[in-house]
């Protein structure tokens, strides 16, 4: 599970043995089937974010700013919500390849950009409870809701998670990174990643930007290439070469610091 006040725990070391592998995992219309936030959005809040989540969606807006609007607007108790995401429908594909990975000491982990608060009671009904989750901080007062982002960049300030860094965590911990997204909130995760796994809208994505990546639609299919793989590597250790350097194209790095909205 997350360490305190929901900041990500470190990454563990690379053991011997252990193949230099690391999966990250979105959690919205990923291995949940809908955009979980946006059904929350869409079922208690009138509709006066939806010029700002489309502002999003096309690059024009930061994830943080659009969150803390939106949670601004929430006055619906958490039992309310929590009950709207609990009935949102999860790909019956993802335990299994939960399993394998971790039968294997692949780690697996759910990187959310989104509210944050139903993705624990999520895994933990799916029976991967275990699982660590790297996203924001949303607590309810007096029937009120507020969003905090202790897995934001300390110096730049357009995604509410920062998915970027915990990419290069892992790598800088010498394992090759799998990322798995669907969306908008996956470009900064799978412009560092080393292989890619894209759907719906990340798809266009890695296309307008020259990224290497692989269809999928259930993670059956993630499962099975998943399997070949760790059998070649244990064929062939080669078969995992360990994770490559990616330029920086987001981030203080290229944008300096403090920006809200992305370039």
């Amino acid at each position: 599970m997350t360490g305190p006040d929901s900041v990500a725990p470190p990454v563990r070391p690379l053991l011997p043995g252990e193949p230099p592998l690391a999966i990250l995992v979105d959690y919205d219309g990923t291995i949940a089937l809908t955009d979980v936030s946006d059904a929350i959005m869409a079922e208690h809040v009138p509709g006066v974010w939806e010029a700002e989540a489309a502002a999003y969606d096309a690059g024009r807006m930061g994830s943080r700013r659009l969150m803390e609007l939106e949670m601004s607007l929430v006055d619906v108790p958490p039992t309310t919500l929590l009950a709207t995401a609990a009935a949102q429908p999860h790909d019956p594909g993802f335990v299994p390849f939960v399993r394998r990975a971790q039968a294997a000491g692949v780690p697996v982990e759910v990187v959310s950009d989104g509210f944050g608060f139903f993705v624990e009671p999520a895994l933990a009904a799916l029976g991967v409870g275990e699982l660590p989750v790297v996203t924001a901080l949303t607590t309810f007062h007096d029937g009120h809701a507020s969003i905090a982002f202790p897995n934001g960049h300390p110096r730049c300030f357009v995604c509410g998670t920062c998915k970027r860094n915990r990419v290069l965590d892992h790598q800088a911990a010498g394992r090759m990174v799998v990322f798995i997204g669907d969306g908008e909130s996956d470009r900064y995760a799978a412009g560092y990643s080393d292989i890619v796994w894209a759907k719906r809208a990340l798809v266009p994505i890695c296309l307008e930007a020259g990224w290497p990546f692989r269809r999928w639609t259930e993670f059956r299919e993630i499962d099975t290439w998943l399997a070949e793989t760790l059998d070649a590597w244990r064929t062939d250790p080669a078969a995992l070469p360990g994770p490559s350097p990616h330029p920086f194209f987001c981030g203080p790095e290229v944008w300096g610091e403090g920006r809200t909205d992305p370039v």
